[in-house]
């Protein structure tokens, strides 16, 4: 029985990736962005659209999903309060935070009805430790792992399971400033324990078993996937 999945910020990176192999593993894959289509093969459906604004477009054109992945993100610059502006902010905060707490609230009522969903939200790192972005980034990150385990607790018994990826280091468009000339690419891949940036798809990897229901005595669970880094 094929199973539906939601990929928010589907376009690149991580998101692309986590559909690109739930395609290749038979499921139903939709994915929103406010960037191109990725015009992947298979069963893949795309809605362009900015998880800032309405939802409603969305909600009108999935009306309900079995696994929802929340992997939209945006960094900042690694900025401290002083220089980060009252708009850059709210921007962090409603792409990080507040668009995943809207999506998951439409749909996790569906979920409810059917007494079964997973959610799988992108935190990171800065979920744990400063120093992985700046101020409004990892304010951002420690809220969302702050409401992915209040989520599982809250409906642990009703049928849904949550869970949270903590990335580290990820070659993505997102982090293409850092391979530039005097960034800070090869010093992450110094301080990083296995001594290298992670791919995309090992982070797919790990959404694909915890959507699999193999992972079904886990919940609340913010798996770290770092090479390392927050050992030291």
């Amino acid at each position: 029985m094929t199973r539906t999945v939601l990929v928010t910020g589907v376009s690149s990176g991580i998101g692309r990736a986590q559909a690109q192999l739930f395609l290749e593993n038979g499921y139903e894959v939709y994915g929103i962005d406010k960037g191109e289509n990725p015009s992947l093969a298979g069963a893949f459906h795309f809605l362009q659209l900015d998880i800032r604004g309405s939802l409603a477009p969305l909600f009108d054109w999935l009306p309900e999903v079995e696994i929802l992945c929340n992997t939209a993100g945006k960094l900042d610059d690694y900025k401290p309060l002083l220089d980060t502006s009252e708009e850059e902010i709210g921007d962090i905060l409603a792409v990080n935070l507040l668009a995943t707490m809207r999506i998951t609230r439409f749909y996790l009522a569906k979920m409810l009805e059917k007494r079964a969903g997973i959610i799988i939200n992108m935190c990171s790192i800065a979920s744990f430790l400063a120093g992985g972005g700046g101020a409004a980034y990892t304010t951002s990150k420690h809220a969302l792992a702050g409401f992915t385990k209040q989520l599982a607790l809250d409906y642990a018994d009703k049928g849904i399971q949550v869970f949270g990826l903590a990335p580290g280091a990820v070659k993505t468009a997102m982090t293409a400033s850092d391979f530039e000339e005097g960034g800070l690419a090869d010093w992450v891949a110094a301080e990083t324990p296995i001594k290298r940036w992670l791919e995309p798809e090992e982070i797919a990897d790990v959404s694909l078993f915890l959507a699999s229901g193999k992972a079904s005595a886990m919940q609340g669970e913010i798996l770290k996937i770092d090479g390392g880094w927050s050992l030291k």
